[in-house]
C-alpha cells in the first residue's frame, strides 16, 4: 500500500523521536533532527540557508545540510508556529533551558532557562487558549510559552514526562492535553485540570492523534495501542521497543492509520480499529523518527521514515486504476501462516475429542479407566480466593490467590493474564509431579494501588492424565488491596484530612468493600463509619471515619495515599467539587527543608557560573598572548602562558563537574517539590485542585513558603 520513492544518507546521526519537518520560511520543507556534538541539523534541498553565521554554519560535506550549535546535550525538538505567520520556529529542549530560534533570520526568538528540564516539546493551542503555546514535559511539570517567551501555563503531573500529544479529548472543538510520563498514567488536561487517567504497563514513551477523540500511544516495554477516549480499543506487544508512533492515511479513506517505527528498524501500519498489520518495511537500523510532508514538493504527501544513523525513506501510497489499494503480498502470507495455523490446532482438538469418545464408549462396555483419561467429573468446579499476607524484611507483602477444585482432580497448571504486576504481562506455575492437589497458592505482588483484573486459565485433570480441561475466570484484585483490617494498639496517626461530602454512610460503605481486600464487609454503626486498615507494604495505620453529617476525616501520614483515597472516593461517588483541611506535619517541613535545599543549590550555581565566565575571559587573553609570545619567539613567556592555560582548564573541567553534581541534586529537588504539590491537589478536587496548583505554583515564584504550607492546608491563602 506504500511505495519508496526517494531515499537518501544523510551522514548524521538522528537521535531517537527527536525529528521534524518544518517550513521555516513559510514554503520549503526541511529536515530538522538533533545530531551528536550538541548539534541539530537542517536538511534543506530545495533553497540554501543565505543567513549563516552565529548559530548557523554550513555543513562541508553536504551543502544541502546546515548545522545548528546548541552547545549542550538535545533532549527534545519541535517545530511549529506561535503567531498568525506560515512561518516555522524551531524548539530545542536540553536539560537545562528551552531555545525558540528562527532559523529564516537566523536569530533567537527567546532563550529561556528552563530548572525541571525538557523531555518532550510540543507546539499547539491547550483548550480554551486562543494563543498557540509551546509546551515542555519535564522533570513532574509542564510549561507552556507564548512567542514572547513568557509563562503562559504551567501544571504538575505524577513524574517525568515522556510524551506529548494534543486530541480533542470530549469532543466539544478545543484539544485537551495528553501527558504520558514515567509512573505509566497517561493523564488528560482540559487547561490545566486533569479530566480523565488512563494507567498501562510501563512508561508512556509515545503519544500520537489519530482522529477525532482517538488516539495511539507506546510504552518502552515494546507494547503499541489505540484508545478511544478513555477505552483502550487494541494493543500488540513486541520483543522490541517501539521508538515513535505516526499516523499516515495509507489508503485514502480519510481515516490514519498507526505507524510504528520499531527498534530492530522495522516499520509497520496497523489498522487503527483492529490493530491488523497493513504495511511493513525495514530499514538496516533501529528507526529514529516517522514524519509525514510533501517533502518533494510535487503535491503529494509522502511518509518519511528516518533511521538513527541518518538513512532517510520516503513512501507514497499506491493505489490502482480501479481505486482499490493494492495488497501487500507479506500480508496474504501472514494471513495464510495464521489460518493454517488455526487449522492445524482445530484438528488436534477434533482428534482429542475422538479419543475421549473411545474411551468413553469402553467404559460403559465395563472396561477399566486408562491411567491417561482426560475426561473429569461433570460437577467440577474451579473455585478461588484471595487474602492479604503482611511482609516482612526478607519477603515484601503480596496477595495470595489460591485456587481449588471441588473434587479429587488436580491442578495441573495455572496461567494468570494481568496488567503491571509481572515481570511482563503473564505468570505461569506447574507444581512438580509429586506435588500435584488439588489446589495451588500463587503470591501476587502489586506494586501500587491500582485496580488489576486477574485472567486466570486453570490445567484441571488427574495425576496420570495427558490431555487436561481448561478452566477459564476473571477475579479482580481490587485497588487497595494491600491493606488489611487494622489490630489494636497501633498509634492514631498524628497527619490527616478532613472535608465534607453530601451523600449517605452507606454509599461509602459500599465504595470500601469494593475497593478494599476484605475478609468480612464493613457495616456503618448508629449512622457512623469507622474503619481503619494496616498498610501490609509499610505497616502503617489508615483511619477513615465518617458521621452521619457527611464529614470524612482520613488520618494517615503518607500524603499520597490520602490523596489516592479521596481522588478514588471522588470518582465512585460522583463528586465534581471537593475542598478539604490537610494538616501534614513532616510533609511540610520536609517541604521548607527542600525549599532552603533548592535555594542553596540556585546559589550555587550561580556563584559556579559566574566562576567560569570569570575563567572564560582570563583563558581569551591568554590565549593572545600565548599566541603574542609564539610570534615574537618568546618560548619563555608562551610556555607559561600555556600552563596557565592547562591549569584553567582542568579547574574549568572540575567546575563543570561540580555544576553537573549540583544540577542533578537541584533536580531531585524540585522533584520532591512538584510531586508534593500535585499530592496536595490530589486532597481536592475539580476547581479545588487546580486552584492549590497554580497558587502553589506562584509561592514558590515569590519564594512565600508561608503562603504555601498555607495553601497546601487549606486550599487557599484567605483562611
Amino acid at each position: 500500500m506504500l511505495a519508496p520513492v526517494f531515499s537518501m544518507k544523510l551522514n548524521h546521526k538522528i537521535f531517537p523521536r527527536m525529528a521534524a519537518i518544518a517550513k521555516f520560511d513559510g514554503t520549503h520543507p526541511c529536515l530538522t533532527a538533533a545530531t551528536t556534538a550538541g548539534k541539530v541539523f537542517i536538511h534543506n534541498p530545495h533553497k540554501r540557508l543565505d543567513r549563516l553565521g552565529g548559530r548557523l554554519e554550513q555543513n562541508k560535506t553536504n551543502a544541502d545540510i546546515s548545522l545548528l550549535n546548541i552547545n549542550q546535550q538535545v533532549s527534545a525538538l519541535c517545530c511549529g508556529s506561535l503567531d498568525d505567520s506560515q512561518r516555522d520556529m524551531l524548539f530545542v529542549g536540553t536539560q537545562t533551558n528551552l531555545l525558540a530560534y528562527d532559523v529564516e533570520n537566523n536569530s533567537d526568538l527567546f532563550y529561556k532557562e528552563v530548572p525541571d528540564g525538557v523531555n518532550s516539546l510540543l507546539v499547539g493551542n491547550v483548550g480554551t487558549n486562543p494563543t498557540p503555546l509551546v509546551l515542555a514535559g519535564g522533570n513532574c511539570s509542564i510549561q507552556g510559552f507564548d512567542s514572547e517567551g513568557s509563562d503562559e501555563f504551567w501544571t504538575v503531573t505524577g513524574d517525568n514526562v515522556c510524551s506529548l500529544a494534543l486530541v480533542d479529548f470530549d469532543s466539544d472543538g478545543n484539544k485537551e492535553l495528553l501527558v504520558g510520563s514515567e509512573d505509566f498514567d497517561i493523564r488528560v488536561f482540559k487547561d490545566d485540570e486533569i479530566i480523565a487517567e488512563m494507567t498501562e504497563t510501563e512508561a508512556v514513551t509515545s503519544l500520537h492523534a489519530l482522529y477525532g477523540s482517538r488516539f495511539g500511544y507506546a510504552l518502552s516495554n515494546g507494547t503499541v495501542g489505540v484508545y478511544d477516549r478513555s477505552a483502550r480499543y487494541w494493543r500488540i506487544k513486541s520483543k522490541n521497543q517501539a521508538v515513535t508512533i505516526h499516523s499516515f492515511d495509507l489508503d485514502g479513506d480519510g481515516v490514519p492509520e498507526l505507524v510504528t517505527g520499531w527498534s530492530n528498524g522495522k516499520v509497520d501500519a496497523r489498522s487503527d480499529r483492529t490493530g491488523e498489520v497493513v504495511f511493513k518495511d525495514n530499514l538496516s537500523t533501529a528507526v529514529s523518527a516517522v514524519l509525514d510532508a510533501d517533502y518533494r514538493m510535487d503535491g503529494k504527501d509522502q511518509l518519511v521514515v528516518c533511521s538513527m544513523d541518518g538513512e532517510v525513506k520516503g513512501f507514497v501510497p499506491t493505489v490502482s486504476e480501479n481505486k482499490q489499494p493494492v495488497v501487500d503480498l507479506t500480508v496474504q502470507q501472514d494471513a495464510l501462516r495464521e489460518l493454517t495455523q488455526r487449522k492445524q490446532n482445530l484438528l488436534l482438538e477434533i482428534s482429542n475429542y475422538e479419543e475421549n469418545s473411545r474411551v468413553a464408549v469402553k467404559l460403559e462396555s465395563g472396561q477399566s479407566m486408562p491411567s491417561n483419561y482426560g475426561l473429569i467429573p461433570a460437577n467440577t468446579q474451579l473455585q478461588t480466593s484471595l487474602h492479604v499476607v503482611a511482609g516482612s524484611e526478607e519477603c515484601p507483602a503480596y496477595v495470595e490467590l489460591t485456587v481449588r477444585t471441588t473434587n479429587e482432580t488436580v491442578v495441573r497448571c495455572v496461567m494468570i493474564f494481568a496488567e503491571g504486576i509481572f515481570d511482563g504481562e503473564s505468570f505461569v506455575i506447574h507444581p512438580q509431579q509429586n506435588e500435584l492437589s488439588n489446589m495451588l497458592q500463587i503470591p501476587i505482588y502489586p506494586p501500587r494501588d491500582i485496580p488489576v483484573d486477574l485472567h486466570i486459565k486453570a490445567f484441571v485433570g488427574y495425576k496420570n492424565s495427558q490431555q487436561y480441561h481448561v478452566f477459564e475466570l476473571t477475579r479482580q484484585l481490587p485497588r487497595f488491596s494491600l491493606y488489611e483490617i487494622c489490630p489494636e494498639g497501633y498509634t492514631e496517626p498524628k497527619s490527616f484530612v478532613k472535608f465534607d461530602v453530601n451523600e449517605r454512610v452507606n454509599r461509602v460503605v459500599l465504595w470500601a468493600n469494593q475497593n478494599f481486600l476484605l475478609t468480612n464487609e464493613i457495616t456503618a454503626t448508629g449512622g457512623e463509619l469507622d474503619m481503619k486498615f494496616l498498610s501490609a507494604r509499610t505497616q502503617l495505620p489508615i483511619h477513615i471515619t465518617m458521621s452521619s453529617q457527611g464529614q470524612v476525616i482520613i488520618r494517615t501520614d503518607d500524603i499520597g495515599l490520602a490523596g489516592d483515597i479521596i481522588q478514588n472516593l471522588a470518582s465512585f461517588l460522583a463528586i465534581e467539587e471537593l475542598q478539604s483541611l490537610a494538616e501534614f506535619p513532616d510533609h511540610m517541613e520536609e517541604l521548607k527543608s527542600t525549599l532552603v535545599k533548592v535555594d542553596e543549590l540556585h546559589n550555587v550555581c550561580k556563584q559556579l557560573t559566574a566562576e567560569m565566565a570569570d575563567h572564560s575571559n582570563l583563558i581569551r587573553s591568554l590565549v593572545v598572548r600565548s599566541e603574542d609570545a609564539g610570534l615574537l619567539f618568546d618560548m619563555k613567556n608562551m610556555k607559561r602562558s600555556y600552563m596557565e592555560l592547562f591549569d584553567l582548564n582542568r579547574d574549568l573541567i572540575n567546575g563543570y563537574k561540580i555544576r553537573c553534581t549540583n544540577h542533578e541534586e537541584l533536580l531531585k529537588c524540585l522533584k520532591v517539590v512538584n510531586q508534593t504539590i500535585q499530592k496536595a491537589g490530589n486532597l481536592r478536587v475539580g476547581k479545588s485542585k487546580t486552584h492549590v496548583i497554580s497558587a502553589c505554583r506562584s509561592a514558590i515564584k515569590t519564594n512565600d513558603d508561608v503562603a504555601l504550607i498555607k495553601i497546601i492546608r487549606h486550599g487557599t491563602t484567605s483562611s
